[in-house]
């Protein structure tokens, strides 16, 4: 009987390593385009550092092989993908009932991978890599880069911390909401933005001009990855509940114009995400101010009741 006991407890060497096909798959295919990004980021930079041997090769081979734009593009493709991946094998595992303290290390691992040094390289390689036109960037850029890889580290780090099951934690404490940016959130609002911005690149728009705001972005949400601030985890979404018919079609037809739009529409999507978060937060902030000040005007009536 103890040795069933021991075999049945999720906290057993045996069972807290165990690998679950389905869940881990969904994670390895995250870490795979993840480690694709990173190769298209490579590819591309040494494209552009080829300078005029690229450009003499595309004319000898036309149709021979990616420009630097297109790798760029290719390599958001697969961060996005990655994100699809990394909401998918958590799932897989709540439904299932197949989660495991292996699995938590290992998609925080593959995360480090697709979302932390993938969009750092990609915005390094494309916007802050050193240039004659920006010297300032040659002392900045792989700063800041390496601080959004840190921020992001330190946020999984932190969620396989206070997700451990064997934490104590307050009952009236919440599990629906993520503590800071989620990772995930914060590479796909790095690609989405990259993504536009090599569209725009590709009409002829001069794309340094438009870049200057990718440092910022990224030492933003470097910060709220590791701020406290409360983001939607979507977790209890029950996806068999019933909707009007109204509702669906609403639904189907904001989807196609993401699909039609994507290049723009992801970025608002993203931005909405972190817009909510940050609005939230001030919200519960006023929310706990009042309750504060009326403590205290409670507190000086009673006062002022007794003498």
């Amino acid at each position: 009987m103890p040795d069933l006991e021991q075999r049945d407890n999720p906290y057993n060497v045996t069972t807290a390593s165990r690998i679950y096909f389905l869940p881990n798959l969904m994670t390895a295919g995250n870490l795979f385009c993840g480690f694709v990004a990173v190769i298209k980021c490579i590819q591309a930079r040494l494209l552009t550092d080829a300078g005029e041997y690229a450009r003499e090769y595309a004319l000898l081979h036309p149709g021979g092989g990616s420009t630097a734009l297109e790798l760029y593009t290719q390599a958001v493709w697969f961060i996005l993908l990655a994100v699809v991946f990394d909401s998918l094998d958590g799932r897989l595992a709540r439904w299932g009932g197949r989660t495991s303290l292996f699995g938590a290390e290992f998609d925080s691992l593959a995360d480090v991978v697709s979302f932390g040094m993938a969009p750092a390289l990609m915005a390094f390689f494309l916007i802050l890599a050193p240039r004659e036109e920006y010297q300032w960037f040659r002392e900045l850029g792989w700063f800041i880069a390496f601080i959004y890889l840190l921020c992001g580290a330190v946020r999984l780090a932190r969620f396989n911390v206070i997700t451990n099951p064997l934490l104590h934690r307050a009952e009236a404490e919440s599990h629906k909401d993520f503590v800071g940016l989620p990772i995930p959130a914060a590479a796909g609002m790095v690609a989405s933005l990259v993504l536009l911005l090599v569209n725009l690149a590709k009409t002829d728009r001069e794309l340094r001009q438009l870049t200057v705001t990718l440092p910022l972005l990224l030492l933003l949400v470097a910060f709220l990855m590791v701020s406290t601030i409360r983001y939607p985890s979507f977790k209890q979404i029950n996806w068999e509940t019933k909707t009007r018919f109204r509702t669906f079609v609403l639904v189907v037809i904001i989807a196609a114009l993401v699909v039609k739009m994507r290049e723009v529409a992801l970025v608002f999507l993203f931005l909405g995400y972190i817009a909510y978060g940050l609005f939230a937060h001030y919200q519960r902030g006023v929310r706990h101010a009042q309750m504060r000040a009326l403590r205290r005007k409670v507190v000086k009536m009673k006062q002022g009741s007794s003498e």
